[in-house]
């Protein structure tokens, strides 16, 4: 799958169905890969810290889950560039294994996000097979805590964990632990919250014009706003740079 640099972050064009089949075939190998999925918070702490951004560029794959990188990657000349939002991917992939056979692993989230996830894949996948779900504590784990939670997840046979840490927790997370996790590693933020209806996602409408993110920040504001005004403004005067240079190298 090719690729194009938004800023310093390296992301993949891609379709959902192409990431899927990928992702089953990782899985199926037991091989140990990890995903990021990107959005402008994603983008913008990588322009901002190198070290994060050799994480999310030596990541199996990029995908464009929000809809600014989608839309920079067609302005970039990918017009087939498509969004694959964290949440349809989530639920796309528990079908396939579902469907497949294959074992799902659930890290991060409250203990209560998690049974309500669950419970919401037994109603819409009954089939599903969810080999671990593992609220881990809101500290740093002891060297012993981490090890043995890793040998959870292997003994359970997961080959594809779902991991909601938030960013960049889950992506420095996954990047540690390239190797050491026998399953394809997905990093997928709050969806757990979102799938289970304990968050509330935005309409399909506010999703295709791209305000998902400011439904999210009317939705939480005191926990949002400085992200969202941090990093919105910065995002879109230095793509505009990155995009007026591609131009003008264009023309040369």
């Amino acid at each position: 799958m090719k690729h194009d640099a938004v800023l310093t972050m390296h992301v993949n064009i891609t379709t959902l169905s192409k990431t899927c089949q990928q992702i089953k075939t990782w899985a199926l190998q037991h091989t140990s890969h990890y995903i990021c999925v990107s959005n402008v918070h994603m983008c913008m702490e990588s322009y901002d810290d190198k070290i994060f951004a050799d994480i999310v560029n030596k990541a199996d794959m990029v995908l464009p889950d929000g809809k600014p990188i989608a839309l920079a990657l067609k302005l970039l000349g990918h017009a087939d560039a498509e969004q694959i939002r964290g949440a349809d991917i989530t639920l796309a992939l528990c079908e396939l294994a579902a469907n497949e056979g294959l074992t799902i692993g659930l890290y991060g989230g409250s203990e209560q996000a998690l049974k309500d996830f669950q419970a919401s894949l037994k109603v819409k996948f009954p089939n599903i097979k969810i080999g671990c779900a593992i609220s881990p504590p809101f500290r740093a784990l002891s060297a012993e805590e981490d090890a043995a939670m890793i040998q959870q997840i292997n003994d359970s046979g997961v080959q594809i964990l779902f991991v909601g840490l938030g960013c960049p927790k889950q992506e420095q997370w996954m990047a540690k632990h390239k190797g050491k996790v026998n399953a394809v590693m997905l990093g997928v933020g709050a969806v757990f919250d979102f799938l289970s209806g304990n968050k509330k996602e935005a309409p399909v409408w506010v999703q295709s014009i791209g305000m998902e993110w400011f439904f999210r920040l009317c939705s939480e504001p005191r926990r949002l706003w400085k992200r969202y005004f941090k990093h919105n403004p910065r995002f879109v005067y230095f793509f505009m740079l990155q995009y007026l240079k591609t131009k003008l190298r264009g023309s040369n």
